[in-house]
């Protein structure tokens, strides 16, 4: 009978006749038999398996090194070692893989950076394994949260003409070689597309047919940054919603926030263990915070005005009219309101054409959400559903009313209020691990000057 190791450990009875397949972490002898100690990637833990001399398979003992592959039948019964309740009495024993001597992920600690050169072996160690199985968690909890407030999950395009952000941080998608006489035109789509910085302008179309919906999958930003927080390829969720204004976003992404810190706790585990004990200390203590404390609201005026009287000298000085800095948001979280905050209503000039303008004609209806440790989580606005304001806000930005002509239907049919936010599925496991680089929370990351295996 096939187990996985996380199923036997967490067995309740001893079980006989179960058959074990997996990788060896280590290999201790003794006289007349061997403990292997095997894990499968489905839990933190290891399973410890006892292999008597005389099992069939046994002779393959000296290649079952660290890193070896191997199948194991036997009979799981209550351990007399202390810390373990489990362990594998072997009946047969077989090598499936064997790992030559240089096999980089031996028993001894191994630094970020050499484990990032290693990626296609990391996932091996128990860091990277309980960061990959918390992804696929947390993964599974974005759409149960959605899922129960009768979002519809849809699939926004990869290539796309469209420039979201209106930054012209994008990736050329293009068949076209450069050659004298070609023309736009002649490309595989018959004019310039990109890989997609954000669904959400092909999620407000869907929105505003299906009413609430929300997107999850690959996004794509040529910035040549290489700061612990930014990578070329990054996963986001957009969710947005028909006859949303600012404050039912705002309650949204509060909520969507709380979820996933309460769900971290609970379901967490021996990795979330590991996270507190070898990553951050205070991971779990932040996660309590953001799970139990109400958010603090407050307008983009408010928050530069404590800034700036502050006392605090930080190293970008907080100037109205520009983008708070990771220092000023974790402040006003850590320090000032010791709660996560939401700031709103943001300079227009400092935001995307897309947000809906206020009445004062100087700031739209814009929010970031900032949480300690981390600061901006997610960010997010009502959009503007006026057809002419709307035409107003792209010659305000530069950019060309013919490019959005499908964009400004929305706006001729039907026009509704809506809104919406996008978060960073990485920059959401950093904030909930404690990882703080987001080259380890991705399995193989793509930055400027690197893009292997």
């Amino acid at each position: 009978m096939q187990k996985r190791v996380r199923e036997l450990l967490a067995s309740e009875h001893p079980c006989p006749d179960v058959r074990v397949q997996g990788w060896i972490r280590t290999r201790r002898d003794a006289k007349g038999f061997s403990f292997l100690e095997v894990n499968d990637g489905s839990c933190l833990k290891n399973l410890q398996v006892v292999v008597d001399a005389q099992v069939p398979g046994a002779d393959a003992l000296p290649r079952c090194t660290t890193g070896a592959s191997v199948s194991v039948w036997g009979d799981l019964v209550e351990s007399p070692a202390p810390g373990q309740r489990w362990e594998l009495r072997a009946t047969r024993l077989e090598l499936i893989g064997p790992a030559d001597p240089s096999y980089p992920l031996q028993k001894k600690g191994h630094s970020l950076e050499f484990l990032r050169t290693i990626a296609h072996l990391r996932a091996r160690s128990n860091l990277f394994g309980a960061v990959f199985r918390t992804r696929s968690r947390l993964a599974q909890a974005v759409h149960e949260f959605f899922q129960q407030r009768d979002f519809l999950w849809v699939h926004t395009p990869i290539i796309t003409a469209s420039d979201c952000e209106g930054a012209g941080e994008l990736f050329r998608v293009t068949t076209l070689k450069g050659r004298p006489g070609e023309r736009p035109e002649d490309d595989f789509f018959g004019r310039p597309t990109y890989l997609t910085v954000s669904g959400q302008l092909e999620a407000e179309a869907l929105a505003c047919a299906l009413g609430r919906v929300y997107t999850f999958g690959p996004t794509f930003r040529a910035e040549n940054s290489n700061t612990s927080r930014h990578a070329a390829e990054f996963w986001m969720i957009e969710p947005e919603a028909a006859f949303f204004d600012l404050t039912a976003d705002m309650d949204l992404a509060e909520d969507f926030l709380k979820a996933m810190a309460r769900h971290m706790l609970e379901e967490g585990g021996d990795d979330l263990d590991l996270f507190e004990r070898f990553v951050d200390r205070e991971v779990r203590a932040r996660l309590r915070f953001v799970a139990e404390r109400p958010f603090v609201r407050i307008p983009y005026a408010e928050a530069m005005e404590i800034l700036q009287k502050s006392g605090r000298s930080f190293e970008f000085r907080p100037e109205p009219g520009q983008n708070l800095q990771s220092e000023h948001e974790r402040f006003l979280t850590e320090e000032h309101f010791r709660a996560p905050v939401i700031v709103y209503d943001y300079p227009r000039a400092i935001k995307p054409f897309y947000m809906r303008l206020n009445d004062d004609g100087v700031t739209v209806r814009a929010m970031d959400v900032l949480v300690p440790g981390v600061g901006e989580v997610i960010g997010g606005a009502q959009r503007e559903e006026r057809l002419e304001v709307l035409r107003e806000n792209l010659r305000f930005h530069g950019l060309k009313e013919e490019d959005y002509q499908w964009y400004l239907d929305l706006r001729r049919y039907g026009t509704v209020p809506h809104a919406g936010f996008g978060v960073g599925f990485e920059r959401l496991l950093m904030f909930l691990t404690g990882m703080g680089n987001i080259r380890d929370v991705i399995p193989f990351p793509r930055t400027p000057g690197h893009a292997e295996f």
